[in-house]
């Protein structure tokens, strides 16, 4: 089976949905970012990201119900889908090969 490619963004955000198992929308995902990696980001480019995650069957969406918050809107949740696991849990075992090829001086201060 050939590697799918995430890129680095594409990962992370599908990282972050993978964390709030369920609960993630637009502005819990972009806040969960923030959190955990100290990247502010707008609200458009995390949004466009799930968009383009979900057309490529990594995320899948549903609408929850309307609240008072939103003025009666209802929030879009991600949940990431098996082929999204497989996915994150492949590029988590291709980072781990190539770090363990990484000779122990490789990485020392002050390099060329």
């Amino acid at each position: 089976m050939a590697r799918t490619n995430l890129g680095e963004f594409e990962e992370t955000i599908l990282l972050m949905v993978a964390i709030l198992d369920g609960e993630g929308y637009g502005v819990t995902i972009s806040q969960a970012l923030e959190e955990h990696t100290g990247r502010v980001v707008t609200f458009g480019t995390v949004h466009n990201t799930l968009i383009r995650l979900e057309e490529k069957g990594f995320v899948r969406s549903e609408l929850g119900g309307a609240t008072n918050e939103r003025g009666g809107r209802r929030k879009r949740m991600f949940q990431i889908t098996a082929y999204g696991s497989r996915t994150l849990r492949e590029a988590q075992q291709l980072r781990e090969e190539l770090w363990r090829l990484v000779p122990p001086n490789a990485l020392k201060l002050g390099g060329i």
